[in-house]
């Protein structure tokens, strides 16, 4: 069985597995930890939170068949996988009883740091298209470390509505498995396909109207694995660290931005909120359709950006990342202003449907 034909299956595993499991945990004879809206959420009825058990049992069947068949260095999807049970275990304590969030902080980070030490994925040097600078050890371990962790709790935040998390999981780990074809990095771009397609058969319950959500145990894991998969590229040298940040960004500039204006606003930082820019289009009136497939847009460019990143000058390089920055910032006052007009007209705009 060639390569291509061993990472297609493998894939397609992923999806059915995924899927099928995912349809079965809809079941009211199956639903567990049942997510109720509060003042805090977007959705209008009960719904299921264990999807995230389905995306872990899609991505164990299609990376068990691929690493059972493929040849090649599997060390950093295998410490990747022993390190993400740690965020499976503690995830799923937290779907169904809360767990205190020191607690876990406190497992993500030996998480990330474990993963660090077992696969030596902590970044050498900070590479941006105008610099090269070499970091101490010390440094560079702790900044990566750090970004594990803000990469496992940022894709947590992101999941607010119906679609959005799984599709970035479908987008982001396929453009990760595109630029890994084309290094090439077979082993690096079989797993993030087999991500991508894990997500996808779990976007087939989870696009709006949700049937189940993924709850932390979903959300979570993806989140670690971007920011393992990100450390990976740029440690074999797929893409630097800054092209991976920009594959994920809509999720990392969001959670970030939200972060720093919650912290500057002496608020409770980590507390559920509606306050991220894809909550606000919702309370704004957009449905979670529309604000789902608008992201899918912004998701798909930052990976068609990234595409063209990867063999270009660092003069391009360097348009790309200011072309970005000026998208966002045009983004995030476009939906401020949105919000004013809104206040200004007194209408609360607080009509978000899910068709």
């Amino acid at each position: 069985m060639s390569a291509l034909v061993l990472m297609i299956v493998a894939m397609t595993a992923a999806f059915l597995v995924t899927l099928g499991l995912s349809l079965l945990l809809t079941r009211p004879a199956l639903q567990a930890a049942l997510d109720h809206p509060n003042d805090r959420s977007l959705h209008e009825s009960p719904t299921p939170r264990t999807g995230g058990l389905a995306i872990i049992a899609g991505l164990l069947a299609g990376g068990l068949f691929f690493a059972g068949m493929a040849t090649g260095d599997l060390r950093v999807p295998l410490v990747l996988a022993a390190s993400a049970a740690a965020i499976v275990v503690i995830s799923l304590l937290d779907d169904l009883w809360r767990m205190p969030a020191l607690v876990r902080i406190v497992v993500h980070a030996s998480a990330a740091f474990g993963l660090l030490a077992g696969a030596s994925l902590a970044i050498r040097a900070l590479e941006l298209p105008w610099v090269s600078y070499p970091a101490p050890v010390w440094a560079a371990g702790l900044f990566s470390g750090l970004l594990i962790v803000w990469f496992t709790n940022l894709y947590n935040f992101m999941d607010g509505i119906d679609g959005l998390a799984a599709g970035m999981g479908v987008l982001g780990f396929a453009t990760c498995g595109v630029i890994g074809l084309l290094a090439p990095a077979p082993v690096f771009a079989a797993f993030a396909f087999i991500i991508a397609g894990a997500c996808l058969g779990f976007l087939g319950v989870n696009f709006p109207p949700a049937r189940i959500f993924m709850g932390d145990v979903g959300s979570s894991v993806l989140g670690f694995l971007a920011a393992g998969f990100v450390l990976w590229a740029d440690r074999d040298q797929v893409f630097p660290l800054w092209v991976g940040i920009l594959i994920f960004s809509p999720f990392v500039v969001d959670a970030t931005v939200t972060l720093f204006r919650r912290l500057l606003n002496r608020e409770a930082f980590w507390r559920a909120h509606r306050s991220h820019f894809y909550q606000r289009l919702v309370l704004l009136g957009w449905s979670h359709r529309r604000t789902t497939l608008s992201a899918y847009g912004l998701m798909a460019a930052c990976g068609l950006s990234a595409l063209g990143a990867v063999n270009t000058s660092s003069a391009t390089r360097i348009g790309i990342i200011m072309g970005w920055v000026l998208v966002y910032l045009v983004l995030m006052i476009g939906i401020t202003r949105m919000e004013l007009s809104t206040r200004d007209s007194g209408d609360t705009g607080e009509t978000g449907t899910y068709t």
